[in-house]
């Protein structure tokens, strides 16, 4: 996959001040500031290409790694850990046992409640980022809304798909929708984390 180029806002409701922060992106900058995981936090990490892992931290906890950028995030069920102000922020995790979004069951087991429905995680607290590596802003007061849903194709592998909402009163003048799609693997095939970069 490649980076959009600088100014494609494509399906992204920037609002007149987000769209000047990401016409004025420059990879170079964010290089020289440290600050190449700029598109790597909570919002735009799910949707980058690469692999995830999903595992219990502890009874309550839930880790998710990802090759990109070399990214962990913590899901709380309950008080969530850390103070937040990073790229991940602060995520808390419940069952939603109404309708989910997709209509499948999740079913992770392990701890944290009861099983079925979706699990829906919210996320506050995150240093300000980039929806995309083209510069594309979402700002510290953005909130996260994710719907976790998993999907047993008849015949074949599992699928994981996490439905979003982020909402920016900052950058955009609507809530953003997007979907990501995993596919479950039994072993580590393939796993590779790699570095965050600016472009």
């Amino acid at each position: 996959m490649a980076t959009p180029p600088k100014g494609d806002f494509t399906s992204i409701p920037l609002n007149p001040a987000g769209k000047k922060i990401a016409e004025a992106w420059d990879p170079a900058k964010d290089e020289a500031a440290g600050n190449q995981c700029k598109a790597y936090g909570a919002p735009g990490v799910m949707r980058m290409p690469g692999r995830i892992h999903i595992e219990w931290q502890d009874d309550r906890t839930l880790k998710v790694d990802f090759d990109s950028g070399k990214q962990s995030r913590l899901i709380s069920f309950g008080a969530p850990q850390g103070q937040g102000n990073d790229w991940q922020g602060l995520s808390t995790a419940s069952w939603d046992q109404g309708a989910s979004l997709i209509g499948f069951a999740f079913g992770l087991g392990g701890g944290g409640g009861a099983r079925g429905g979706s699990l829906k995680v919210a996320t506050t607290k995150m240093k300000a980022g980039y929806l995309r590596k083209n510069g594309i802003p979402y700002s510290a007061d953005a909130t996260l809304l994710e719907y976790f849903d998993r999907f047993d194709v008849p015949g074949g592998d599992p699928l994981l798909i996490v439905s979003t909402e982020l909402t920016d009163p900052t950058y955009l003048h609507e809530p953003f929708w997007t979907s990501s799609h995993f596919k479950k693997q039994n072993d580590a095939t393939g796993w590779n984390p790699t570095s965050c970069t600016a472009r």
